[in-house]
C-alpha cells in the first residue's frame, strides 16, 4: 500500500510547452538596459575577492601529478601532498626555471624533471608557496600581487547543496576577453531564450537587482523553462547573484532541482595590461534533487559528468562569442572598460 501511495504522489517534472515560437516571443531588448547591466557589474566588481582565483576543478589536481595554470600572467603549479592536501606555488623551478607543471610528484613532493630539485611546499631558495584552497569542487589559489586587494584567509565560496547530496561537474574553456566581459554576459539574463533557444524558453525577469551592496539582495530573479526535447520543458525559478568580482552564481530557488547551482568563474590568464587578454571560464554545476530516484543519479555521476560538461560547452560556445564581442566593442568605446 505504501508503494502505491508513493507512486500516486509522484509527479513528473516535465511540462508540455504551448508558448510562442522563437520569432513570436516578446522582445527583451527594452528590459535589458545597458545602464542596469553596467551598474550591476560595477557593484559586483567592487566586492572583495581576497585575491583568490579559481584555478580548476578539484578532480584535475590528482595525487601523483602536478597541475599547471597561468593566472594573471603568473605561472602557477598545484599538486597534492602525501595526505592529499592541496599545495601551490610559482610554476618555474627556482634552479633554472624548468616548467614545474611538467615535473613529477613523488610521495607528495614535487620533483623537477630537469635536475631533481624537490619541493615539499615550503619556501626554498626564493621560491615562495601560494595559499591554496580546495572546496571539494574547485581549487583556488591566492595571488596577492595579481589581485591587489586586502588578502583573506579563504575565498568567497558560494553556498551549494550539502556535500554528498548533489552531482557536480566542471567545464573549462578560454576566450579572448577579460573577466568583466564574462561576468557581464551572466548579468544579462534577458538574452537566454533568444540566444539559447535550444536550452531556455519562456524566460521572464520577475525581479531586477535592487542596487544593494549585499550580493544576496542584488539579484536577478527569473522564471525560465529548461528545454528537454521538442516541446517538453522543466519550468523553474532561479536567481543570479555576483558574490565577488569574477563569479556569477545561478541558483534554482523553486521547482525541479531547487538548491542546484551553476557557478561561473572568470579567471584572467593574462596580465591586466595585456594587449590581447585571455580569460578562462571555469563553470561548476552542482545539481541536486529531493526526488528519491536522484540517488541513482549520484551513483551514475561518472557517466553524467561528461553529459553535463557537454551541455555547458554548448552554451559557452555562444556565450564566449558574446563576451569576446563585448571586449572588442569596449575597445571602440561602445562599453565602459
Amino acid at each position: 500500500m505504501a508503494d502505491r501511495a508513493d507512486k500516486a504522489r509522484w509527479t513528473s517534472p516535465l511540462r508540455r510547452r504551448r508558448g510562442p515560437g522563437w520569432a513570436e516571443q516578446t522582445p527583451t531588448w527594452r528590459a535589458a538596459r545597458p545602464a542596469l547591466i553596467a551598474d550591476t557589474l560595477k557593484r559586483a566588481s567592487a566586492r572583495p575577492s581576497g585575491n583568490w582565483f579559481v584555478a580548476g576543478a578539484s578532480r584535475e589536481v590528482r595525487p601523483g601529478s602536478p597541475f599547471g595554470r597561468t593566472v594573471g600572467g603568473v605561472e602557477v603549479v598545484l599538486w597534492r601532498s602525501r595526505s592529499g592536501e592541496l599545495r601551490a606555488g610559482p610554476g618555474a623551478c627556482p634552479h633554472l626555471g624548468a616548467p614545474l607543471r611538467d615535473s613529477r610528484v613523488v610521495c607528495g613532493t614535487l620533483v623537477c624533471h630537469w635536475h631533481g630539485l624537490a619541493l615539499d611546499g615550503s619556501p626554498f631558495a626564493g621560491w615562495q608557496p601560494y595559499p591554496a584552497h580546495d572546496d571539494g569542487v574547485l581549487v583556488w589559489v591566492r595571488l596577492d600581487a595579481v589581485g591587489g586587494e586586502e588578502p583573506t584567509e579563504r575565498p568567497v565560496v558560494p553556498d551549494r547543496p550539502a556535500p554528498g547530496s548533489g552531482v557536480d561537474a566542471v567545464y573549462t574553456t578560454v576566450g579572448r576577453c577579460e573577466p568583466q566581459d564574462v561576468v557581464a554576459n551572466r548579468l544579462d539574463p534577458w538574452h537566454g531564450s533568444w540566444f539559447h533557444p535550444y536550452s531556455f524558453v519562456d524566460l521572464t525577469v520577475v525581479r531586477e537587482p535592487r542596487g544593494d551592496e549585499d550580493d544576496r539582495d542584488d539579484a536577478f530573479e527569473v522564471d525560465v523553462s529548461f528545454r528537454v526535447a521538442g516541446r517538453l520543458v522543466v519550468p523553474v525559478r532561479a536567481e543570479f547573484t555576483a558574490p565577488e568580482p569574477r563569479t556569477v552564481v545561478m541558483r534554482i530557488t523553486d521547482g525541479e532541482g531547487a538548491t542546484s547551482v551553476v557557478e561561473t568563474h572568470a579567471t584572467p590568464l593574462t596580465a591586466a595590461d595585456a594587449e590581447l587578454p585571455r580569460t578562462a571560464v571555469i563553470e561548476a554545476v552542482v545539481a541536486a534533487s529531493e526526488r528519491r530516484g536522484f540517488a541513482l543519479a549520484r551513483a551514475a555521476a561518472p557517466v553524467l559528468r561528461p553529459l553535463m560538461r557537454h551541455t555547458a560547452g554548448r552554451l559557452w560556445r555562444d556565450d564566449l562569442a558574446y563576451a569576446e564581442r563585448r571586449w572588442e566593442l569596449r575597445g571602440t568605446g561602445r562599453f565602459p572598460g
